[in-house]
């Protein structure tokens, strides 16, 4: 993985900076970063299968926030992979930037969240703000993390999605991965290359209530969890 990912973001990531400089330019840089986790997550030997759950259709001309479960750095490739008519933006920890090279690409397509800092915590808002005025639909893992216990099936929800999709009043699509915790866990010692399986449940529009907003989102991803079809 390290060589595979070392050899795309070099060969990708000077297109990535250098259309990311100016914010107009952002959707062709987001065309780079897909062909980027593209080549991530089927070079590692992965595919997958979208599952719908619901009628509802993400609107090409409408802006998002996209949630699912989050147990694997594959994760973060297959909202990539699933929206090409919406470039993404994704909330994430501040520790990655540190990585080389990945880490200036990294620093120009995420809102970095300091989750020490209250202050940083609380300004994600007004940077994901910011970054829909400019066209991008957000993405946001709402579990916080990977939890490090990994039997826990589903962890419980931050706030921060349901609180931005209430405040700019943008529904938010839910999405459940399935497998990736088995193929590609944080265990360097496990996995194996396989088909993951993709859920999409609902599109739930804003209400004043983010509290209910977040209720409702969480039995959703849980509820395809423990009986994935």
């Amino acid at each position: 993985m390290i060589l595979l990912g070392a050899i795309l973001t070099i060969t990708l990531g000077v297109p990535v900076l250098i259309l990311s400089i100016r914010k107009e330019h952002y959707k062709y840089a987001y065309k780079f970063i897909r062909i980027w986790c593209f080549g991530m997550f089927y070079g590692m030997g992965f595919r997958y299968e979208l599952i719908k759950l619901t009628d509802k259709k993400i609107d090409k001309n409408r802006q998002y926030v996209f949630i699912s479960n989050h147990t694997s750095l594959m994760d973060v490739m297959l909202p990539c992979l699933l929206m090409p008519n919406h470039p993404l933006c994704y909330v994430g920890k501040k520790e990655l930037v540190k990585i080389p090279i990945f880490g200036t690409i990294y620093k120009r397509i995420c809102v970095m969240v300091d989750r020490n800092s209250a202050k940083s915590r609380a300004d994600v808002y007004r940077r994901c703000a910011e970054r829909m005025k400019e066209g991008q639909s957000i993405v946001i893992f709402p579990e916080g993390g990977v939890p490090d216990d990994t039997t826990i099936l589903l962890d419980s929800f931050k706030d921060g999605a349901f609180i931005l999709s209430s405040k700019h009043e943008v529904p938010i699509a839910v999405f459940t991965f399935v497998g990736l915790k088995e193929m590609f866990p944080f265990d360097n010692s496990k996995g194996h290359p396989g088909k993951v399986r993709v859920y999409f449940s609902d599109i739930l529009e804003p209400t004043n209530s983010a509290a209910e907003l977040k209720a409702v989102a969480y039995q959703e991803i849980k509820k395809v969890l423990e009986n994935p079809v």
